[in-house]
């Protein structure tokens, strides 16, 4: 994978993808956990999105260690490094769980008794599985990022606007 594009990073550009598509696969699938109708409506819709962000997740990686190879290893870059690497798991977590609630959310209740009673919480732990997971992945997502953002900036010094004014 190239590292920059047109003399930009493409780990700038291709995390932007990451920072887009989690927190809306987040939304989504809190949507469908504790939204009946928005679950058999958008379910599958929610699982795609979610297996769109999750596949980003690599190629964001990807690039960042691509990128990490080029510049001095100080341990704000190795701080978000190592929870950039944390991410896929809970993402990947959260595409499973998903996947499963949507999937037995559309299955036929008609099971026999004894056999009834289990299936029934299925979906109830499945949805509150798909919330934590959902919780976790913003949260990290917002954690990488500020570390990104500290690496980034840390030592950049800001002044305040200079005014250049017309004579005349």
């Amino acid at each position: 994978m190239p590292v920059f594009f047109s003399g930009l990073p493409v780990h700038v550009l291709v995390v932007h993808a990451v920072v887009v598509l989690v927190p809306l696969a987040v939304l989504a699938a809190v949507t469908v956990a504790v939204w009946p109708a928005a679950r058999r409506r958008f379910g599958w819709l929610a699982v795609g999105l979610t297996a769109v962000a999750t596949a980003c997740i690599p190629i964001a990686t990807s690039s960042g260690e691509d990128l990490r190879d080029r510049l001095a290893s100080t341990p704000l870059i190795r701080a978000h490094a190592q929870l950039g690497d944390q991410l896929l798991v809970f993402v990947a977590a959260l595409l499973v769980v998903l996947a499963a609630l949507v999937w037995f959310a559309r299955r036929p209740r008609e099971a026999p008794g004894a056999a009834r009673r289990p299936m029934r919480l299925v979906v109830p732990v499945l949805a509150v599985l798909t919330v934590g997971f959902a919780v976790v992945s913003a949260v990290q997502v917002v954690r990488i990022g500020d570390s990104g953002a500290r690496a980034a900036w840390s030592g950049v010094s800001y002044t305040a606007p200079q005014h250049q004014h017309e004579d005349g």
